[in-house]
């Protein structure tokens, strides 16, 4: 119980960091899409589409993360029921 909730707490920290830089990512990719749609230039369509990529990538990673810790959270109440016996 005690290592679930400490991994719990460190989910929960990684979440906040992950939401943090998300909201950059996403505010990067899409100053590069429209640079790359005003320019219409190879190069910063290329720096557009490798923006998009870090962007879902990092919501790849958070989406990982939320069902971490739901995962744990289902853990976690399942050893307090098991106590509570």
């Amino acid at each position: 119980l005690t290592k679930v909730g400490a991994r719990l707490a460190s989910l929960r920290a990684e979440l906040t960091v992950i939401d943090e830089q998300a909201m950059y990512l996403d505010d990067d990719a899409a100053d590069a899409e429209l640079r790359a749609i005003v320019s219409e230039s190879d190069r910063d369509g290329y720096h557009a589409r490798s923006e998009g990529g870090h962007a879902a990538a990092m919501q790849r990673h958070r989406a990982k993360v939320v069902e971490e810790i739901g995962r744990l959270e289902r853990r976690q109440d399942d050893l307090l029921d098991r106590m509570a016996r």
